[in-house]
């Protein structure tokens, strides 16, 4: 009999292990220096990681649990500042995305405006 397996589990392992290859390390290497026993991350492929071995490893990583289980590509932990996790480049191009009512892209001075107003909001949320 076929067992189903769960995807978020494959690319909870898949994310683990990119992130372990950007830091130039094997999977046992981590899992040694996070104090766990060995193919435990390799048993994410098949079976859904604890809670704590979950922030374990995202905390390593400094990245969010959110991040290693799929839910979002947006490696970043949440703050509260959020104001200076966004450059202004960032806040453009995030305009520059949307479109007026009718569908139509959004002029040059619609983008400057839009930036500028969610600067102004951000700088008086801290």
């Amino acid at each position: 009999m076929l067992r189903k397996v769960d995807k978020s589990m494959f690319s909870t392992f898949e994310r683990i292990k990119e992130l372990a290859k950007s830091r130039g390390i094997t999977l046992g290497a981590l899992e040694e220096k996070l104090g766990l026993s060995r193919n435990s991350i390799y048993t994410i492929k098949n079976k859904k990681p604890s809670a704590e071995r979950l922030q374990l490893i995202a905390d390593y990583f400094n990245v969010s649990t959110d991040y290693l289980l799929g839910r979002t590509d947006n490696p970043r932990i949440a703050s509260d500042d959020t104001a200076s996790e966004y450059t202004t480049e960032d806040l453009r191009k995030m305009a520059r995305n949307a479109k007026t009512f009718d569908g139509k892209p959004l002029t040059d001075e619609d983008v400057d405006a839009i930036t500028n107003i969610i600067e102004i909001y951000l700088k008086g949320r801290k």
